[in-house]
């Protein structure tokens, strides 16, 4: 097998246009003449974490079970305080483990999204079990939430050769795992339009960067909850001169301590104090950018 500095043109122009980002879908408008649009999403990866592993720590899956009994109760009472809604990507596993958690999240008008199986790290699954995984996972959400997911965020934002590929099989309406940009783009497989819109992440708008430690290793939480806030508050505020989006990615289990809930509370309410701001789901927002710039399939 050659080195990457011996392949020829073609094989790392061929490499770099798998997934690229397309055309921007930055709306003209968001609803309701509002400046930028939020999307507040929270992975719901409770137990499988310890479980994608192969890990039997009682206490690792304890620290999972922190985020549905406290960082669940939490982050929906201040969703409801401020009468937004959110979305939740949900493990199938998690969800099996909770089907209640979801389905009042879906009662409370909340989105549940895809997010894997058990938390499986995609770039080491051959296509056919990668496949099976992500179909089961739809299967189940859709069974224990009785609406079909129409997104997905890729565990760990890990994305395969095939991943794409699956998604579009599966008829997804976006992805939220790549990087390529601050606002809304299509996603382009090797030069083709998928009509799929991606939401880009970014780790630096991911609370678990911040916050996540290694128990046997160096890793300790090193930055404090204000600094963090900070830097959330930033983005916020650039993606609302810009007129553009903000999308956080957050975790019950972390986000959902008492030392850590003023983070979200705080961003809620200076997002509210804009007045113009279009708070909505991962959903919402998709249908909104495929619509206006008039995707396949999304008119």
């Amino acid at each position: 097998m050659t080195e990457p500095h011996e392949w020829d043109e073609a094989t790392w122009r061929a490499t770099v246009g798998q997934v690229r980002a397309g055309r921007n879908l930055k709306p003209a408008t968001w609803p309701g003449g509002a400046r930028c649009a939020v999307a507040l999403s929270f992975d719901s990866d409770h137990e499988t974490n310890e479980l994608r592993d192969g890990g039997l720590s009682p206490a690792r899956l304890s620290w999972g079970e922190y985020g549905t009994r406290r960082g669940i109760p939490r982050i929906r009472a201040a969703l409801d305080r401020h009468g937004v809604k959110a979305s939740f990507f949900v493990p199938a596993v998690s969800a099996l483990l909770h089907p209640e958690e979801q389905q009042e999240l879906v009662q409370d008008g909340h989105e549940i999204g895809l997010h894997g199986w058990i938390h499986e790290v995609n770039s080491r699954l051959d296509a056919t079990t990668e496949r099976d995984l992500m179909l089961r996972a739809a299967d189940t959400l859709e069974a224990i939430t009785g609406t079909r997911p129409v997104g997905m965020r890729t565990p760990s934002w890990d994305y395969s050769p095939n991943t794409l590929a699956i998604a579009r099989e599966m008829g997804l309406l976006y992805d939220s795992s790549l990087f390529a940009d601050d606002d809304p783009y299509e996603i382009v497989a090797d030069g083709d339009p998928t009509g799929i819109v991606e939401l880009p992440v970014e780790w630096i708008r991911d609370d678990a960067v911040y916050f996540m430690m290694n128990r046997f290793g160096a890793q300790r939480p090193y930055t404090p909850p204000e600094a963090v806030l900070d830097i959330f508050t930033r983005e916020f505020e650039g993606a609302y001169a810009e007129g553009g989006l903000f999308l956080l990615t957050m975790h019950p289990h972390v986000i959902g301590y008492r030392s850590r809930m003023f983070i979200l509370e705080t961003l809620l309410d200076r997002i509210a104090a804009k007045g113009d701001c279009w708070v909505a789901t991962h959903a919402d927002i998709a249908r909104h950018c495929a619509r206006t710039a008039g995707l396949k399939g999304h008119s």
